[in-house]
């Protein structure tokens, strides 16, 4: 039995897929601690998994504040988040012997900790896969478009902030790119190589395992039995960018008293009074078990974030997405380039649009099939089961016994 080091951050679309592959580990004979914000801790202390966490306001706070405007800015973000991290996570494992580490691709300041602890490491990647040339590219736009006197104290934090980890934490820091994407010499990611842009130009360090889909508690008060065998249509905008009073409503005007059954979860942030009057087609609810719902859905209406693409085509939902930030565009334009669904404009969204797109999606049978063809490969991918596969062939590779 091997230890494992998981270092993760704090939100649903990076959590949720590694709960599948932490059981699947546990399972298997390894002991696993896994840091992750308190928000997260009952969700992945039922998976068996020793559970340590970190202060999640204090990580946002430090994030946020390299800025937001600018990728490199987000660099700086995480950075600036390695002083939460670090020493909290060394102080919790004082002592403590470990085997390998687990981390995120994006938060936690991973590559930092495997070389401070000096242990072999693999990268969970939640969103698409980013090759390093293709980052260098991103950046190099940076650079070249926005103006120097904006550009250049951005560049400036970031050796700065560079040099002062380095000499502090005795680590390496090469390059933007291993700051942002936490580059190891085994990357896990939750996509299949044919929906990963430019897919074929990743090399075998890179396994493509699809959606990681393990089962979350259904919410005991929603009614599976009253949606069954209705023409039903999803409507949520995720976890993070939810607050959408006027899209609700735009949907409620849009949808209501037509022949779907719409189920909208409209989040912990808005108040189900502020949407007037609900019309008899729509159960609208602050949480809905997604995957329960979706295997009964005929449309998802989403904002596309990478764990809801991937469960809507894993059950094999056409989508309509309203991306929002971050992969989100990257990933709609994925979708509509494989004739799984439709993009559209959150800000300039109108009730005939949505009604339209709505009716064009679900009498055009191609939409449906693409979505299924999809759902086919998602599910032959191996998910979790073949994310710990890869990890012990890992250790093999790497000599890590138990």
């Amino acid at each position: 039995m091997a230890r494992v080091l998981f270092i993760n951050g704090g939100s649903e679309g990076h959590v949720n897929p590694t709960i599948g592959v932490v059981q699947e580990l546990i399972s298997r004979g390894e002991e696993v601690v896994y840091f992750t914000i308190e928000a997260y801790r009952e969700r992945m202390e039922k998976t068996s998994a020793v559970v340590r966490t970190f202060d999640g306001q204090k990580f946002i706070k430090a994030f946020v504040t390299g800025g937001r405007d600018y990728l490199l800015e987000r660099v700086n973000g995480l950075l600036l988040t390695a002083d939460i991290v670090i020493p909290s996570v060394l102080e919790q494992i004082k002592g403590e012997h470990f085997d390998y580490i687990i981390h995120d691709s994006m938060f936690g300041c991973g590559r930092l900790l495997a070389q401070i602890l000096k242990l072999p490491a693999t990268n969970s990647c939640t969103s698409f896969a980013q090759a390093e040339e293709s980052f260098d590219h991103l950046l190099q736009h940076f650079f070249l478009n926005v103006p120097a006197e904006i550009a250049q104290p951005i560049n400036d934090t970031f050796h700065s902030l560079t040099m002062r980890l380095q000499k502090k934490y005795e680590v390496e820091i090469a390059s933007p790119y291993e700051v942002f994407c936490n580059p190891a010499p085994l990357t896990i990611v939750y996509t299949t190589k044919e929906f990963q842009p430019y897919g074929e130009e990743f090399d075998h360090t890179y396994q493509f395992v699809g959606p990681s889909i393990v089962s979350r508690l259904s919410h005991e008060d929603f009614d599976m039995e009253g949606i069954k065998g209705k023409r039903l249509i999803y409507i949520s905008l995720g976890t993070i960018f939810n607050q959408a009073l006027d899209f609700y409503k735009l949907c409620l005007e849009a949808l209501g008293n037509t022949d779907y059954t719409i189920v909208m979860s409209v989040g912990d942030r808005t108040q189900l009074a502020d949407l007037g009057a609900i019309p008899e087609n729509f159960i609208v609810k602050r949480y809905v078990p997604q995957m329960d719902v979706l295997q009964s859905a005929k449309l998802f209406i989403t904002h596309g974030g990478m764990n809801s693409t991937n469960e809507g085509l894993y059950y094999g939902v056409p989508l309509i997405i309203l991306p929002q930030s971050a992969d989100q565009p990257i990933i709609a334009e994925q979708v509509v380039s494989r004739g799984a669904g439709l993009r559209l404009q959150m800000q300039t969204l109108t009730t005939n649009q949505l009604r339209e797109a709505v009716d064009h999606v679900l009498s055009v049978p191609s939409f449906e099939k693409a979505a299924a063809n999809l759902r086919e490969s998602f599910r032959k991918s191996g998910g979790y089961h073949c994310a710990v596969d890869a990890i012990f062939e890992f250790k093999t590779q790497h000599f890590i016994h138990g």
